[in-house]
């Protein structure tokens, strides 16, 4: 088994390969003075298990193309098997088409992933469930749930917590926290009655007097998670933090969350923080080196994946 990674989480493939107790496999990923994406690897990979760590966040089609290019090298040097370990799918929120003449770009990028010469893929929390059947090779989702579960259990009264759900699309993940914490489920209803108008948050359950868990698998602009907020709070809450998977925290996300009544934002590495993130007061990074390292591993020793979750 070798890990090799591109150029978009390599903090986070290190860890991975710290946890295996194996060396990150040699590889070189640069570019040409035109910006063209060059990959040499820099290690004999004929017959080996080799796993691709590469999150495909921004700049997302750089950082798409380096891992297509990789797993391309490693086909023609003849590895046995390529699992592509992709932490945070780009275009996932793609996954179906919101209007005439648009797109379904999940499948395009699972289909680029593919024709590649990818065996398999690893990701986690994908943005939507549907997306592993856009591959036309065995997909394992993880989900980051028992992480950020554990990390609840090591800062908060588990009696007093209130795990709540964003939007009505994400209830499924927020009651599978929920159910694992043994605590309840509130759901924030956001809605917009005409167009240009702003959205009014309603909350569905009583939150007075908890301390509640905003969950969700992306936050990107932030500003729905700080209105999710603010609602709550409005409604009775002691306090609100969010636990987020993938934190994308693009344009000026990071400082609409530090003057937010956010407590803290908790986020994972499964996208390498920016300094912007790493000096905010209220975001904390989480690792998640440990249950893809699992994966990786259980995935070469042919075992179950699956039963991480249990």
């Amino acid at each position: 088994m070798k890990v090799f990674a591109g150029n978009s989480n390599r903090l986070l493939a290190e860890a991975i390969c710290n946890y295996l107790n194996l060396p990150l496999g040699k590889a070189t990923v640069r570019r040409f003075a035109d910006q063209e994406i060059f990959v040499e690897i820099q290690e004999n990979v004929r017959g080996e298990d080799v796993f691709v760590v590469q999150s495909t966040s921004f700049p997302t089609n750089d950082h798409l193309m380096e891992l297509l290019i990789m797993i391309d090298a490693m086909r023609r040097s003849s590895a046995r098997r390529i699992t592509a370990v992709i932490p945070y799918f780009g275009y996932a929120r793609q996954d179906r088409k919101p209007g005439p003449r648009t797109p379904i770009s999940a499948k395009l990028v699972a289909n680029l992933i593919t024709e590649a010469g990818a065996d398999r893929v690893l990701t986690l929390d994908l943005h939507a469930g549907q997306i592993q059947g856009f591959f036309d090779i065995p997909t394992d989702n993880l989900y980051a749930v028992p992480i950020l579960s554990r990390d609840v259990k090591e800062n908060y009264d588990l009696k007093n917590v209130m795990v709540v759900s964003p939007d009505v699309g994400g209830v499924v993940r927020a009651r599978a926290l929920a159910k694992r914490l043994d605590c309840q489920l509130a759901i924030v209803d956001k809605r917009r009655e005409r167009a240009g108008e702003s959205e009014v948050m309603n909350v569905i359950g009583d939150v007075t007097g908890k301390d509640c868990l905003l969950i969700d698998d992306i936050v990107d602009s932030g500003g729905t998670l700080c209105n999710a907020a603010e609602a709550l709070l409005k409604n009775g809450a002691t306090s609100v933090t969010a636990y987020i998977t993938h934190g994308v925290l693009s344009g000026g996300a990071v400082a609409r969350v530090t003057s937010s009544k956010l407590k803290e934002l908790v986020i994972t590495d499964s996208i390498q923080p920016t300094t912007s993130v790493q000096s905010a007061h209220n975001i904390r990074v989480i690792s998640t080196a440990s249950l893809i390292g699992e994966a990786i591993n259980r995935t070469s020793q042919e075992e179950s994946v699956s039963s991480l979750f249990d």
